[in-house]
């Protein structure tokens, strides 16, 4: 039945592990394809939109992802109040606020008191 010498017994004993590895490097370069093109891109999207929550105080001008327009007049852990109009404030998630438009400049110590350098 079975021979040293029959050429399907020879083929599966030597060469079965290099087949292996050719049937599965299409896989492993998709995958790489992938991380490079789609995962690694959201990854730093997410990291930066992160910064912009956590940099969020009050008086920044932001847009909510709702399309509102409006300055922060405070800031909490998960949310901050905005004033849309004058005498208009609504709460909204600070994960929802998609972008920055104008920044307020940081107090400084030596302008807390009033005097001007």
């Amino acid at each position: 039945m079975f021979s040293v010498n029959n050429p399907v017994f020879l083929a599966a004993a030597t060469g079965g592990g290099g087949q292996l590895l050719v049937q599965l490097a299409p896989f492993v370069l998709i995958f790489v394809v992938f991380y490079f093109l789609l995962i690694r891109p959201q990854q730093r999207k997410v990291k930066a939109h992160r910064e912009l929550i956590e940099g969020l105080r009050k008086g920044d001008e932001v847009i909510t992802s709702g399309g509102f327009i409006g300055k922060i007049t405070r800031v909490g852990d998960a949310e901050a109040t905005l004033e849309l109009a004058q005498g208009v404030r609504v709460k909204v998630v600070k994960h929802m606020i998609s972008e920055v438009r104008a920044r307020t400049e940081p107090v400084n110590d030596s302008d807390a008191d009033g005097s001007e350098p």
